[in-house]
């Protein structure tokens, strides 16, 4: 009774969305925070994640509790906290208001799994197909299909063969429209029927 008196007001909660752009067939649960981002057809972000000035691609999967971009506190000043910058924030009082560089975005390809409380931090590209374990910190940009955990994240390993991934970063299956998707189903769980399909023009 507890857990499903929990699990209701959990979804109770709304999501934050400011400044953004999400596509109808993509969902924010409760609790998530989407600022200044936008985020393409079919893709999902869980419940309590943060996410700022970022560009998500189709499919991508972001499970509870992520964090994807942010701000930046200047550490070549002389002093790092908000009371010396422009802008509204926690802090009451304002010493100064200089103007602070602008958040660099993050940009997430395509078909994305980023496992749960992972974060992502400004500035990154992570490539179409690309896996970020649970609890990750991903200080630097993610190639296409690679498979990345630890802090800071590291390449564990490719999901395919660079043949592989070639051949289906070539197929564009992202691009196409829900029919075409809707008819290749059935292959999506064999990479060499599916590319084999797509690739003869079926």
């Amino acid at each position: 009774m507890i857990y499903l008196l929990a699990k209701l007001l959990k979804k109770a909660r709304m999501s934050a969305v400011k400044g953004s752009r999400v596509h109808p067939t993509s969902k924010l649960e409760s609790g998530t925070s989407f600022f200044q981002s936008t985020m393409d057809r079919h893709s999902f972000c869980g419940y309590d994640c943060e996410v700022s000035h970022a560009n998500i691609g189709a499919f991508v999967s972001i499970a509870n509790g992520v964090v994807i971009g942010g701000g930046r506190h200047p550490m070549e000043w002389v002093g790092m906290s908000p009371v010396f910058y422009e802008g509204r924030d926690s802090v009451k009082a304002k010493f100064s208001t200089h103007a602070r560089e602008p958040s660099r975005p993050v940009t997430i390809g395509h078909d994305v799994w980023i496992g749960r409380s992972a974060i992502v931090l400004p500035g990154v590209e992570i490539g179409h197909g690309a896996v970020v374990g649970a609890g990750a910190v991903v200080t630097k940009s993610v190639p296409p299909y690679a498979i990345v955990a630890g802090n800071p994240a590291r390449i564990i390993r490719f999901r395919f063969s660079e043949s592989i991934i070639q051949r289906l970063l070539a197929t564009q299956w992202w691009s196409m429209q829900d029919e075409a998707l809707l008819k290749l189903g059935p292959h999506f769980n064999d990479v060499e029927k599916f590319l084999e399909v797509v690739e003869r023009g079926d």
